[in-house]
């Protein structure tokens, strides 16, 4: 039988599992999917002034890969998480995260923007799996009093490493070709990771961390009911989550990963190279904002169980608005300042996912926290990318960037930050419900 470990005082414990010894373990596999998704992304941002002469494209071809890239994983996310339930998250991991990264490889090789769209697009269909189920195996491994931590620690060392990989990318936009090879280096590391998984993944199970579950035995947990489109759509009918996905449409800060470099390019005239620089202290920041962000987090959950974590997630977009105003509307002449802000827009913005996960798992029953991230991620933040990439694409080849960053990144997330003002009055509301439901599942298995 699990045994239980002492939670914070004032809270509830959380339960130690049986694979919680090696969860630590199972966080860094989990870590390497994210980190190539992430890698991905930033290359083909940081490296698309190259694949702009290579393939004689405009500055909308970028939101166009953004797009595209975003709007497949509305199809494929909840797809795969559905998959998942039939086979296991481990299986679904393996292939759609680890050996999907074939189709990396081959966008290497494109000789058109159609080929690349094509491939970068099929690409990020797999890629898709991996925020919607890690985002469940880290609820599983974790209780609520530990879950901002794990989340802010994967996300912070993802954030490390990619902060590193970015400017040695960076560098490749001294080759002609460099973004294909980026893309082959970026593949070949993916159908490894994918191995790494198969051998060395391990599932806990859904609910294994809730105190209510913890010591049922594994088949009784699984015998809670399972994902169907009637669930999914009716997680909508969270008051809680539905504020989130409202918000999560509201997050400018997106648009800095993918237009930064650009901006600096096409608005100060810096050299690609130079202008990938700010990627390291970029991600640095991020590494310490979900440093930061998770310790807040559960310092919030037990100093104010009810508002703790709204109020962390609030001023997070309020900071974040301050420091893109002096980070991206005023030239500095020099690439030091840029760095500097750009830093302090990653550690604003890397203070979201220990916060902003934990919220969603604490108001989504186990068994349904993935289909919850697909809809959080999969559809709402891939329609907030798409949005916010087209638009800026569109907008920055007629009105230029700055006047798109002013509205996007500082105007948009105030609004933001007024927004979430509407989740003090349902959060605590919805996570004592299901609370209730785990006490009542409990009971049952109990008895039966």
């Amino acid at each position: 039988m699990p045994e239980l470990i002492e939670g914070p005082a004032g809270m509830t414990k959380s339960p130690r599992t049986a694979a919680a010894p090696k969860r630590w373990g199972q966080m860094s596999l989990l870590g390497g999917t994210l980190l190539v998704d992430s890698t991905e992304a930033s290359l083909v941002a940081g490296l698309f002034p190259l694949i702009r002469q290579s393939l004689g494209v405009s500055l909308g071809a970028l939101g166009t890969l953004t797009a595209a890239s975003k709007i497949v994983g509305v199809v494929t996310g909840p797809l795969w998480v559905m998959a998942a339930q039939r086979f296991s998250r481990r299986s679904v991991l393996v292939v759609a995260t680890g050996l999907w990264g074939v189709w990396g490889i081959a966008a290497g090789f494109a000789q058109t923007f159609g080929q690349l769209l094509v491939l970068y697009t099929i690409l990020a269909a797999g890629y898709a799996a991996a925020h919607p189920l890690i985002n469940e195996i880290i609820g599983d491994l974790f209780g609520d009093a530990s879950r901002g931590r794990a989340v802010g620690a994967v996300y912070g060392a993802v954030a490390l490493a990619a902060s590193v990989l970015a400017p040695l990318t960076g560098q490749l936009a001294r080759l002609d070709d460099g973004w294909r090879w980026g893309l082959w280096g970026i593949g070949a590391f993916n159908v490894t990771l994918g191995l790494a998984l198969w051998r060395r993944l391990r599932d806990p199970g859904h609910g294994a961390a809730e105190r209510q579950l913890a010591d049922l035995d594994p088949a009784a947990r699984e015998r809670a009911p399972r994902l169907t489109w009637a669930r999914a759509v009716a997680l909508l009918r969270i008051r809680s989550l539905a504020l989130l996905l409202v918000s999560r449409l509201l997050s400018g800060h997106l648009l800095i990963s993918t237009f930064g470099i650009v901006y600096l390019v096409d608005v100060y005239g810096f050299r690609t190279e130079t202008a990938s620089v700010v990627l390291l202290p970029q991600g640095m920041g991020y590494f310490a904002g979900t440093v930061l962000g998770g310790w807040a987090a559960d310092r919030a959950v037990r100093r104010s169980p009810r508002h703790g974590l709204v109020a962390v997630l609030q001023g997070a977009q309020f900071a974040f608005a301050a420091v893109a105003f002096l980070g991206t509307q005023i030239g500095y002449g020099s690439i030091v300042p840029f760095a500097v802000f750009f830093g302090l827009m990653g550690l604003a913005q890397g203070v979201n996912p220990p916060v902003n996960r934990p919220m969603v798992m604490a108001v989504v029953p186990p068994e349904l926290r993935a289909a919850a991230f697909a809809i959080y991620i999969n559809i709402f933040e891939a329609v907030a990318w798409a949005v916010f990439g087209l638009g800026a694409g569109f907008l920055g080849d007629r009105i230029g960037l700055r006047p798109v960053f002013l509205w996007v990144l500082v105007i948009l997330m105030i609004v933001n930050g007024l927004f979430l003002t509407t989740l003090y009055r349902t959060f605590a509301t919805d996570v004592a419900r299901v609370q209730r439901e785990l006490d009542l599942r409990r009971e049952g298995a109990v008895r039966g």
